[in-house]
């Protein structure tokens, strides 16, 4: 078999938390942000993580890039260990992995011109290109993602969101890379502004071969782009498949709620059926449950739930869910 392009074994990032007017010498409280993450992706594909806010789905992809310490497990870029390599050679395959960002003007240097963000990468990668070649690349890549090239001494205040993110694209891919992480890059743009950033992206990946982690809320936005679909929950992963059958069969009832929530656009169909809601709020990682951590909220949960923390059960060839429940009730259909 051939060596994927990215393998997360086990991702753990804990950070010291100091409690709120504490004494310099009171010990830190750990928060375990995530908790043994892992997955495969292969040059060309698009994975979407999902899950609500605080599920670490953006500390997952800041400890990818390493500007968020990993505590645990192992990132392997084919076959090579990004956590366990030097910073010289680390910054070697920075340039491979780029990044996105959630806010599209905040990503921005307000004092820079769009010309000078976009080439900020490439000059400090490589600085020894010349001025004409930097200009000509971020002139191309400018009317690449649908902005016009004479816009290039315009600073970032004067753009829309969708073109403010369009920048930070641009600036993404100045460095050819093979994997662009994409950290809810559409949440703060308006919904047909959504459309065309996901469009841009889905074309950018089949004309230049990228392969894609993508990190939303929203299971619909998720499923147009994805090939394969991973939930996480509190820093935990709930379920993965790929995106039709997550869609279309999801197993761990977290996935269920989720799927559920997302709005049909017929209005009868959408107010004919039933809504349920999770009950409770989302735990604090501080003081995780223990078990499943989804347990508190399950609708399904029993005293079986908070014993030891659930393995994966493989439901069909790459489908996994991680639920002692549904998993019990499988063994039982299958006696």
């Amino acid at each position: 078999m051939s060596t994927p392009l990215l393998k997360v074994e086990d991702l753990q990032v804990t950070f010291n938390i100091r409690p709120r007017g504490a004494w310099p010498w009171t010990p830190s409280i750990p928060l375990h942000a995530v908790g043994g993450v892992s997955f495969e992706l292969e040059k060309g594909e698009t994975l979407g993580i999902v899950g609500e806010s605080g599920s670490g789905k953006s500390t997952v992809a800041r400890a990818i890039i390493n500007t968020v310490p990993a505590s645990g497990g192992r990132v392997l870029w084919k076959g090579d260990d990004l956590l366990q390599m030097d910073p010289t050679k680390r910054r070697e395959h920075r340039q491979a992995a780029q990044m996105v960002f959630q806010d599209p003007l905040a990503a921005l240097n307000p004092r820079m011109k769009v010309g000078e963000i976009i080439a900020e990468p490439l000059i400090t990668h490589a600085p020894q290109t010349p001025k004409a070649e930097v200009k000509r690349r971020v002139g191309e890549l400018m009317e690449r993602v649908g902005l016009l090239p004479n816009l290039i001494n315009r600073y970032p205040h004067e753009f829309s969101g969708g073109q403010c993110q369009r920048i930070g694209i641009a600036r993404a891919l100045i460095l050819n890379p093979e994997l662009v992480i994409c950290d809810e890059p559409v949440s703060a743009l308006d919904v047909s502004v959504q459309a065309q950033v996901i469009n841009l992206l889905s074309e950018l990946q089949r004309d230049l071969g990228l392969s894609l982690i993508f990190i939303a809320h929203d299971l619909s936005v998720v499923k147009h782009i994805s090939d394969n679909i991973l939930v996480m929950y509190l820093g935990r992963v709930m379920e993965t498949a790929d995106a039709d059958t997550l869609i279309d069969a999801p197993v761990h009832p977290y996935t269920r709620s989720l799927v559920q929530a997302v709005p049909i656009p017929d209005p009868k169909v959408e107010l004919a059926r039933e809504h349920p809601v999770l009950e409770g709020d989302l735990p604090s990682p501080l003081s995780p449950p223990s078990g499943c951590v989804f347990r508190t909220r399950c609708p399904l949960a029993n005293a079986s739930c908070a014993g030891e923390r659930p393995g994966p059960e493989q439901i069909a060839p790459g489908h996994v869910s991680y639920c002692p429940v549904t998993a019990g009730e499988r063994l039982a259909q299958n006696a």
